[in-house]
């Protein structure tokens, strides 16, 4: 209890240094955790729509990284039906695009799904205003609810994208967050206001699995689907639903910012705690010295000094995830992002930023531990 008091007052020796010190990092970790934190939201998002609609193949162009960008004859979904294990109502046709949305005077980009009147993703919206589309609709569309909260728009509304008028037909909340920022229609006027009739960007599958060998009868049908092109021999890419989460282009892109920002955040993290502690052992010497003079070993020194990096970490740490929460409720207020961020950080994700932290502290203390451990109690005493 003595050793852990005496570290706390050597840490609020200085307050205005300590506290610049827990600030700094506390900066650089919350930038860190904010990012690992939206980064972890969208994987997991995109895992959760899959799981929770029964997926368990992904199909989109062979050789395409970006799935809006990808192009699939719609006739092979009939050629995919007829394959042995698919099931028959388990085929989820979409074109999902970036369209030119008009709002007053400016175009604004806004993400538009296109699906079949029979598409089993109707199924998971709940409708809060209106209806959904059905077939036979002319120029109707569906909103999420987070996209008719940016637009302040409601039923019987009209919104006009690529130069068309469309009136809204309903208003609906998804468990995806990315639909809740989409736009919803029928699949014939998505492919003709993105200029791609007779194309889907791809599909999803659910599988009739048995119960001995479920990894093998999607590993057949996914085989299968692989060996299909279509008239002008392109090939299909088929992939698991955890497949395609691991490879999937927006969340891999994410990951690599989140990464990144967690390069910079340690390089500038160890240089602070460098900094501060070769500080704090150079304004101790005589301290120090005294120290090993009645008896302090130097492993006791050098726990001194990385326990009070560790606090300082750790103290980062609590203020950078608060930080990072707040960050991320205050992005989803901004149109331009809510639709395709969540807000909040996974307890997972805070654990590894205090994990991340703390080892940050330890490698920026390591070199002035071990400085003060190796002072000589005479070199110490004379120091002045």
């Amino acid at each position: 209890m003595y050793f852990l008091s005496f570290i706390l007052k050597n840490l609020t020796r200085r307050p205005i240094r300590t506290a610049l010190t827990v600030l700094g990092l506390a900066v650089a970790v919350g930038s860190m955790i904010s990012l690992m934190g939206i980064s972890h939201n969208v994987e997991a998002a995109v895992a959760e729509g899959f799981d929770r609609r029964g997926v368990d193949i992904v199909v989109l162009q062979s050789g395409v990284v970006e799935q809006t960008s990808s192009e699939v004859e719609e006739r092979l979904v009939d050629r995919v039906l007829r394959i042995p294990g698919v099931d028959p109502k388990g085929v989820d046709v979409a074109l999902i695009s970036m369209t030119v949305l008009r709002r007053g005077n400016s175009d604004l980009p806004a993400v538009t799904i296109g699906w079949p009147s029979s598409n089993f993703g109707f199924d998971d919206l709940m409708i809060l205003s209106g209806r959904r589309v059905v077939e036979g609709d002319f120029r109707k569309v569906m909103l999420g609810a987070t996209m008719a909260e940016n637009l302040k728009k409601q039923v019987g509304d009209s919104i006009e994208l690529q130069e068309k008028q469309f009136e809204i037909v309903g208003i609906f909340k998804s468990f995806s967050v990315f639909e809740n920022g989409a736009i919803v229609m029928l699949l014939p006027e998505s492919q003709e206001i993105s200029s791609r009739q007779g194309k889907i960007t791809g599909f999803s599958i659910r599988v009739n699995k048995s119960l001995e060998h479920p990894d093998a009868d999607i590993e057949a049908v996914r085989e299968r689907i692989n060996a299909l092109t279509d008239d002008t021999g392109r090939h299909l890419s088929a992939q698991t639903t955890k497949d395609y989460v691991k490879t999937a282009s927006h969340v891999q892109l994410v990951k690599a910012m989140s990464w990144m920002v967690s390069v910079i955040a340690m390089v500038i993290g160890v240089i602070s705690m460098l900094d501060t502690m070769i500080m704090s052992v150079l304004e101790r010497t005589q301290e120090i010295g005294i120290l090993r003079a009645v008896g302090w070993p130097r492993s006791r020194v050098v726990r001194m000094v990385l326990i009070e990096a560790v606090i300082l970490s750790l103290a980062a740490a609590a203020i950078g995830s608060i930080g990072a929460i707040a960050l991320t409720y205050v992005l989803t207020l901004f149109p331009k992002v809510n639709g395709f961020i969540e807000s909040g950080i996974a307890p997972v994700v805070i654990a590894k930023g205090f994990a991340f932290t703390v080892v940050i502290g330890l490698i920026g203390a390591a070199y002035p531990a071990v400085r003060a451990a190796l002072l000589l109690p005479t070199e110490a005493i004379r120091h002045d």
